[in-house]
């Protein structure tokens, strides 16, 4: 592991476990800030493969998926053969040939790629930030919160928060994980195939490009077994409700043209919204119907003051977390200022770590119901605290696109 430059250590996953292999520590700073996405382990999988699916693709009555023309044309004008791509051209990440700008997503299905083992030995890389950055708020931001303990949430996890999962996706650095919340869909009411994230958890930002392999799983582990459990479970008790292959994820263009590895940069457009389609197919039920639930974004939330809690939700997995069991932290909210141009973030007291990236906050709404806020974006490197960033207009316009986009299939 590479040495850290300061006093604190950066928060690193499981980088030694069975099947993966260390890997360098983002450089930390002086009382600097992490994001609490994900780390990277090597994983292993299954190459078995089929094409994306879409609203019109057709199944070969052997349960194969054909690939939509569509998607054979749009994969064949970036240059990807199919075949060669479900064998392991994936793994090319060549800056020239990775796909980077909002229109260019594709994420041809790969049946079977995530199995128990490469979805256990998914990790989190840090984000970090000179907290010299902070001067710049215009003494917005909040005096620093007391940590709150994040407390495990009861299995079944389907329970008590249908909504949530893990997002497992490729990086150059390795396999990753962060959080996710299934939310409402205006354009297909109860039948909402969307998921909400982090932009850091689908795109790399301004020195990068799409992620790959992006998958979403719903009540990841939802019995709530031990880590030695879950390395021998079979994948249909580690995701219950299936594996949910992105046909398209959707990110702010500030977090593509400004986010990065350090500084901060981005973080309050650090949002992203996937729409998933199930790997084999499925019953023909979206995503809502699967699990029972899907909470509404609000982007009209309160200010910040007037907010009494926020419940974040996710899966933590750096130390001392094993990325395995669902937690939640509740807190008053208070400001987190880091760049005097960019909005100002909720920021909440916790104890969770890498790997809770992405996951939803949850507010209760106007109508008295609970509503999604906000995700985890980034944390100090020592952890203690969260923060998120207020949705507004920019976010509501990302959510917006992605459900027309599908609003006829």
């Amino acid at each position: 592991m590479r040495p850290i430059r300061s006093p604190f250590t950066a928060r690193r996953g499981r980088n030694t476990r069975r099947g993966t292999s260390p890997v360098p520590a983002a450089v930390g700073l002086a009382m600097a800030l992490a994001l609490t996405a994900t780390a990277c382990g090597t994983g292993s999988g299954s190459t078995d493969a089929s094409g994306q699916p879409s609203a019109s693709a057709a199944d070969d009555g052997a349960g194969k998926i054909t690939i939509p023309d569509g998607l054979k044309d749009k994969l064949k004008e970036h240059g990807i053969d199919i075949d060669k791509w479900k064998n392991g051209a994936w793994k090319n990440w060549d800056k020239d040939d990775w796909l980077r700008e909002a229109e260019d997503y594709v994420n041809p299905i790969i049946e079977g790629l995530w199995n128990t083992d490469r979805m256990r030995d998914a990790d989190d890389p840090e984000k970090s930030v000179d907290a010299g950055d902070l001067s710049g708020d215009q003494g917005v931001t909040d005096p620093t919160p007391r940590a709150v303990p994040a407390r495990a949430v009861p299995p079944a996890y389907h329970s008590s928060s249908p909504e949530a999962g893990k997002v497992f996706f490729d990086a150059p650095e390795g396999t990753m994980v962060c959080s996710a919340t299934v939310v409402a869909d205006p354009a297909h009411p109860g039948k909402s195939n969307l998921v909400w994230t982090a932009g850091h958890c689908v795109h790399a930002g301004k020195k990068g490009g799409w992620y790959r392999n992006l998958a979403f799983v719903p009540s990841y582990n939802n019995a709530g077994v031990s880590s030695a459990e879950v390395e021998n479970a079979p994948r249909t008790e580690i995701a219950p409700f299936g594996v949910w292959w992105a046909d398209w994820a959707q990110t702010s263009d500030q977090w593509i043209k400004q986010g990065g590895a350090t500084g901060g940069d981005g973080a309050p457009y650090d949002f992203a919204v996937i729409h998933v389609t199930p790997e084999k197919g499925g019953s023909g039920k979206s995503l809502e119907e699967t699990v029972g639930s899907a909470l509404p974004v609000d982007f009209d939330a309160p200010a910040v003051s007037r907010v009494g809690s926020i419940t974040a939700t996710g899966y933590p997995a750096a130390a001392p977390f094993d990325g395995e069991t669902m937690y939640r932290c509740q807190d008053k909210p208070g400001r987190l200022s880091i760049v005097r141009s960019d909005p100002t973030m909720y920021r909440i007291g916790c104890t969770m770590t890498g790997g809770s990236s992405g996951g939803g906050w949850v507010a209760t709404g106007s109508d008295g119901k609970p509503a999604l806020v906000s995700n985890t974006s980034i944390g100090p490197v020592s952890s203690g605290w969260l923060a998120g960033p207020h949705l507004g207009k920019v976010a509501k316009g990302v959510y917006n696109e992605v459900s027309t986009k599908f609003a006829t299939q």
